[in-house]
């Protein structure tokens, strides 16, 4: 992703370096998208991305320079990208060494899960209550995208979709409080979340399945079904994590 020069919002200072041979995102797309976020954000999401797409490795450095020259930015963007993946618990900063995306080992793993099984059932029981017919679409249009990734065996676009599904569960219980933890949890287990689905070629299938199920019991309003599969469907993601790290 590069950011076309002179397209500044109204409270983004920095600079944009114009590049001319990347056709990915044109100039309409980028006045727009500049429009309604700050650039900062906009290489935050990006970064984000390389994190999970495994483009940028857990224990990598990330390096302001050859980044921002990526990106087509100036090193100001980068700085506060890094501060912000910092708080959502991708990257860590070393003092005098770095920034590094950040190195997840099991035990910490089992603590976040640990957590995340109680909301899970939380979050299942709340969004079924309270969830209207645009929500269920928007489920609806996730776990079709996702069925359409197994099929394609395409790993990236999945972790993504999965993402989104259990982002759009949580935000839709209305509570920010819940949603916020949840996302931090969540962002950092998905530090290992492509290395199973990598490593297990059939997890795939499985978590489609499981996902399928669980929009299933929502759209038919059984909160305690919905809460019940949330939290199994975490528990046994546990236990593929588990397996793809000792294989």
């Amino acid at each position: 992703m590069h950011f076309v020069d002179n397209l500044q919002s109204d409270e983004e200072p920095y600079e944009i370096i114009h590049q001319r041979d990347d056709a990915a995102m044109t100039y309409p797309v980028t006045l727009e998208l500049l429009k309604t976020h700050s650039l900062p954000s906009l290489v935050q999401e990006e970064l984000e991305r390389m994190i999970l797409d495994g483009r940028l490795v857990p224990g990598e450095q990330l390096r302001e320079i050859p980044l921002a020259a990526l990106l087509g930015v100036s090193r100001g963007p980068i700085r506060e990208a890094f501060r912000a993946l910092e708080e959502k618990g991708l990257v860590m900063v070393v003092k005098n060494c770095g920034v590094y995306v950040r190195t997840l080992d099991i035990e910490e793993a089992d603590q976040i899960y640990e957590v995340r099984l109680v909301l899970e059932r939380l979050i299942g029981e709340k969004v079924t209550r309270r969830i209207d017919e645009q929500g269920l679409q928007s489920l609806r249009e996730t776990v079709s995208g996702m069925r359409d990734a197994v099929e394609d065996g395409d790993v990236t676009r999945y972790t993504g979709l999965n993402i989104a599904f259990h982002d759009t569960l949580a935000r839709l219980t209305g509570n920010l409080k819940l949603h916020a933890t949840y996302a931090r949890l969540v962002g950092e287990l998905s530090l290992f979340r492509r290395q199973t689905y990598v490593h297990d070629e059939q997890s795939l299938a499985i978590s489609f399945s499981e996902h399928q199920t669980i929009l299933n019991a929502i759209v038919e309003r059984r909160a305690g079904e919905a809460g019940r599969l949330l939290q199994k469907h975490a528990s046994d993601s546990q236990r593929r994590l588990h397996r793809a790290l000792s294989s």
